[in-house]
């Protein structure tokens, strides 16, 4: 269930199309922080972003990747993840799917369920209003840490 980076990152002529029409400035900072973010691959927190950031742009402080973050975020150009209470976790992939969510090592996986996404919504929520995403998390214990801990 590897995340497929093509489908998970716009390319950077995109990104400028983008920021172009929603009247932003793409600094040499935020495309950095983009560029960062669509590299990793296990939807990263904000701080997990700036470590790597910082390597390459040495002067960079937290809260600018922290605001930038905030700013695509807003924009749809990611999606914040709030699996767990410590952190939250960004993810570049704007693409409908859903997560699987280990509560011991706290990797977060996504996963295409083709068959839910069909699914009528239900009769009970029918008079709430407009529902704008379906999105689905199902936590547990990943292989990994199964195994690495001898079972549940």
């Amino acid at each position: 269930m590897k995340n497929n980076k093509n489908a998970r990152q716009l390319k950077n002529s995109e990104l400028r199309q983008t920021f172009r029409q929603l009247g932003l400035k793409l600094t040499h900072q935020r495309l950095e922080i983009f560029n960062i973010l669509t590299s990793m691959e296990d939807h990263p927190s904000a701080e997990a972003v700036y470590e790597k950031v910082k390597h390459k742009i040495p002067t960079i402080s937290f809260d600018t990747v922290y605001r930038t973050l905030a700013l695509y975020e807003r924009h749809g150009v990611i999606v914040r993840l709030q699996c767990f209470t410590d952190r939250v976790r960004y993810d570049p992939n704007t693409e409908r799917h859903h997560h699987l969510v280990c509560k011991r090592c706290k990797k977060i996986v996504d996963f295409h369920w083709g068959e839910l996404d069909k699914l009528q919504r239900p009769k009970e929520t029918e008079g709430w209003g407009e529902i704008e995403k379906r999105y689905l998390e199902l936590r547990g214990v990943c292989q990994d840490c199964l195994a690495s801990r001898g079972g549940r």
